[in-house]
């Protein structure tokens, strides 16, 4: 397995990561220890979590158990402010929320540390310097490495990364956004923001949440059980146009002899700023193929035709 830069800091991560959204919901006790094992000896040493995944706080939970001590050979990511609990307390960017929020994931993931820890969406109640100081003092204290944000727009990103510079603070080192051969919106203001700042970029629904694994055609029944089954994803990727620009991408790929899931992988790993491609799995099968997939590294001419064929007007 490939080990990347991950953006200007001295971590290295895998090309292909683990997310670990399944874990306490699909995914029980076992099979979640089945799946991060399969990763462990696939190569990939990034982990991928977040306090809200597995009905708050199972994901954290069993990814914890799961790693034991093999903690100490994994980049571990985690993310804090969407809501705990119903009450509006257990959210947001307060200094007072930022510690108790990072204090319950290290004992959910059984750990002293967390390598990369996220902003997991903005919060306008509180201004980005408090959540910043509250975060540096982490950083400080050895809690957290390195930080980062997830659902910013560019603008935001200034704001954060200006702010820090301006005070002294440890300035966002990463940022995760959705982006796959389906969605390139970012293109427009996010990723040349990114590319200016230096930062990593971790891609999330690098997979546009299983419509680019070559499970779905046109005019064919959709496979039940799967994630698209669900309306909160097939709403977001499921529609005729995305079909037939697949089917365009499986001609691509059979002519070299390739996979779709290779292309996913490969196009986002061309990208300079991207670090590690991060995808979700239900079986330690599925983790295998996702790290096989990111072993294509495309040419220039390859990505520059595939990027033509993905561009929406």
């Amino acid at each position: 397995m490939q080990q990347r830069p991950f953006g200007t800091t001295t971590i290295k991560v895998s090309a292909a990561g683990l997310g670990c959204n399944n874990f306490g919901t699909r995914l029980d006790r076992e099979a979640t220890r089945n799946v991060v094992h399969a990763a462990l000896d696939a190569g990939i040493t990034l982990f991928d979590t977040a306090d809200i995944y597995g009905n708050r706080g199972d994901s954290e939970r069993l990814l914890g158990e799961a790693l034991g001590a093999r903690r100490k050979d994994t980049v571990l990511a985690t993310k804090f402010g969407l809501p705990m609990d119903g009450s509006g307390r257990r959210q947001g960017g307060s200094r007072r929320y930022v510690r108790q929020a990072l204090e319950a994931s290290l004992k959910r993931l059984k750990t002293d540390w967390i390598d990369i820890y996220y902003y997991h969406r903005p919060d306008p109640a509180t201004p980005i310097e408090e959540t910043l100081e509250a975060l540096d003092g982490l950083v400080r204290q050895g809690k957290v490495r390195h930080i980062g944000c997830s659902n910013f727009s560019a603008a935001q990103v200034r704001e954060a990364q200006n702010t820090a510079r301006a005070n002294g603070l440890t300035p966002f080192a990463a940022t995760q956004d959705q982006y796959n051969l389906l969605s390139r919106e970012i293109e427009r203001d996010v990723l040349p923001m990114i590319e200016a700042e230096k930062l990593a970029l971790l891609p999330y629904f690098p997979l546009a949440s299983g419509m680019l694994t070559g499970k779905y055609r046109l005019g064919r029944p959709m496979p039940q059980g799967t994630r698209l089954s669900n309306p909160r994803y097939s709403d977001r990727f499921l529609n005729d146009e995305n079909l037939r620009m697949i089917e365009q991408l499986e001609d691509f790929c059979a002519a070299r002899g390739r996979t779709l899931l290779e292309l996913a992988f490969g196009w986002l790993l061309a990208r300079a700023p991207v670090a590690s491609v991060i995808a979700g799995a239900s079986t330690p099968e599925q983790v295998r193929l996702n790290a096989g997939a990111a072993g294509w590294a495309l040419a220039a001419d390859e990505v520059a035709e595939v990027d033509r064929m993905t561009r929406r007007d």
